[in-house]
């Protein structure tokens, strides 16, 4: 069996006219000698175009329709995120207001709370979604606990009392309704094939940074609202600059519910089919079984995840207590210059010298003095006030600059060589213990870091933090080269007679002469002779 290279079966487009005469049948009866790929076309085509990716594991169609649910993966990650920290900024100056007796390492505790929900009930909605072998159950009560809870936050006013745990409850329980996460990175890794995969979690790292820093940003741009806000019910609910980050959160999260209706969102699972089509094997099981990850590597990366979210939630829980203490802001001032800082990051950074100018020529120090509205400066209960030196706004914001550029960039690596270290396997369980890393360092980081600043200050509470980067970059450095990808067993040749020659496969031959398939000899793409 000849094959002429000008007339190559590769998935080109290819004259209708070549078809008529290497065939002689009529075009929608043309079946390619060496693929299994039967195109149809309309009969006033002048010429086909084949798909490029006629594997056989999804149509166009198919194809469209699995995009559009991990697009919507995407928009819920962003959205989980949103939900954790579009209330950083606001939280304490909230909590003050509601009941100025909680103090700030209650403070700790609410911010700590929805990661505390996320990380205990991963596991069950993730073993929910495997058992039901469906994600739209589990995503669809996990978004209507969202704005329930997001509701409730933004309505704390309505109770007579107790308004501090009210708030730890809303939080917790919105911790709980992100706990899909989960299910969202293990959809994600069924979904997507092994080449599609590594952007697929970038992107998803992408979204959950824009979603912290868009949160912080979308709180900045309530504040003219103010502390008194607008009455919505007179004497009973009011919305203000700390009641509207809630009621974002409801709408967005509404919106989200209606992404995951039937019509909208359908499930597309590729990976199990793509495995077995490559590797040759019965099942998925026993393709993956075959790669081992490289457990070391797995472990390192998932501490360094912890490490890297520490340093950066230390920032977003201490960043309005920290600046009202440090720089004796109001609580507005506070809420208004963090949000900057926090949504446009190392941007803001750069030109923060400039906007600063006024506050670098004005000396604050800690102070116990009251104006007309509130207490400014460093609290004298915080006893090391008395002798630690108040941090400089320069200081400030170079450190917050280097935080801000340093956390997408490390999150966005960590998580694709992780993704690439684990293989084709499935990844759900693997990103779950990375989902719960995270959680931790959010459970731990506010309640941790609260505590230190408290009572011992800026200098143990930013040293503690620099030792762990510092430890866990000396050990990434260690095991460098263990980071890679594990090899994968070879695939198996096709049979000879489907496989496809080319001038560009055979080095030195000549694109006009035929050949024709040799057995018993291979090269690095096919296996041929010259006619």
């Amino acid at each position: 069996m000849a094959v002429d290279l000008t007339k190559s079966t590769a998935l080109t487009e290819v004259p209708t006219e070549n078809i008529r005469q290497n065939t002689g049948k009529a075009e929608d009866e043309y079946v390619d000698p060496l693929i299994s790929y039967t195109p149809t076309y309309k009969a006033d085509e002048k010429q086909r175009s084949i798909p490029e990716e006629s594997d056989g594991l999804e149509t166009p169609q198919e194809k469209r329709q699995r995009w559009i649910s991990i697009r919507i993966i995407y928009f819920t990650m962003f959205l989980m995120s949103l939900g954790f920290s579009i209330i950083l900024t606001g939280v304490w100056p909230y909590l003050d207001k509601l009941d100025p007796t909680a103090g700030k390492e209650f403070m700790g505790y609410v911010v700590g709370a929805n990661p505390f929900g996320q990380m205990i009930f991963s596991p069950l909605i993730g073993w929910w979604g495997n058992r039901i072998v469906s994600i739209r159950l589990p995503m669809m009560f996990s978004l209507t606990l969202f704005i329930l809870s997001s509701a409730c936050y933004s309505m704390l006013e309505i109770f007579p009392s107790h308004h501090k745990y009210w708030m730890l409850g809303a939080r917790l329980f919105v911790g709980v309704s992100s706990a899909s996460i989960a299910v969202c990175r293990s959809y994600l890794s069924a979904a997507t094939k092994l080449k599609e995969r590594t952007g697929a979690v970038s992107m998803v790292s992408l979204a959950q940074v824009l979603g912290f820093v868009v949160g912080p940003a979308l709180q900045a741009a309530v504040t003219p609202l103010g502390d008194k806000g607008i009455p919505v019910i007179p004497g009973v609910l009011t919305l203000n600059m700390y009641t509207a980050a809630g009621w974002i959160n409801v709408l967005l999260g509404i919106f989200n519910c209606l992404l995951f209706l039937p019509s909208v969102f359908r499930e597309r699972r590729i990976a199990a089919r793509e495995a077995m089509l490559h590797h040759g094997m019965e099942s998925e099981e026993d393709t993956w079984k075959q790669v081992h990850p490289d457990y070391m590597s797995t472990w390192t990366l998932i501490s360094a995840f912890f490490v890297l979210v520490f340093n950066f939630v230390l920032l977003e829980t201490l960043g309005t207590s920290l600046t009202m203490d440090q720089f004796a802001w109001t609580k507005s001032e506070a809420l208004y210059y963090m949000g900057i800082l926090m949504s446009v990051g190392a941007v803001v950074a750069c030109l923060s010298g400039v906007f600063s100018a006024a506050w670098l020529n004005e000396t604050y120090g800690n102070t116990n003095t009251v104006n007309e509205t509130e207490a400014v400066g460093c609290p004298s209960v915080q006893t090391w006030c008395y002798y630690i030196p108040a941090m400089t706004i320069t200081q400030f914001i170079l450190g917050y600059a280097f935080t801000a550029v340093g956390y997408p960039i490390g999150v966005t690596l960590i998580q694709t060589i992780f993704s690439k270290i684990l293989g084709p396997r499935p990844q759900g369980l693997w990103m779950g213990l990375m989902t719960g890393a995270g959680c931790l360092s959010r459970v731990m980081g506010p309640v941790f870091v609260s505590y230190i600043y408290t009572r011992y200050g800026t200098i143990w509470t930013f040293g503690i933090t620099t030792v762990m980067m510092i430890a866990s970059m000396v050990w990434l450095q260690v095991i460098e080269k263990r980071l890679k990808a594990p090899d994968l067993p070879p695939i198996p040749p096709p049979p000879v007679e489907l496989q496809v020659c080319s001038s560009q496969a055979i080095n030195g031959k000549s694109s006009t002469e035929e050949y024709i398939p040799l057995q018993g000899k291979n090269n690095s793409n096919c296996s041929c002779e010259k006619k």
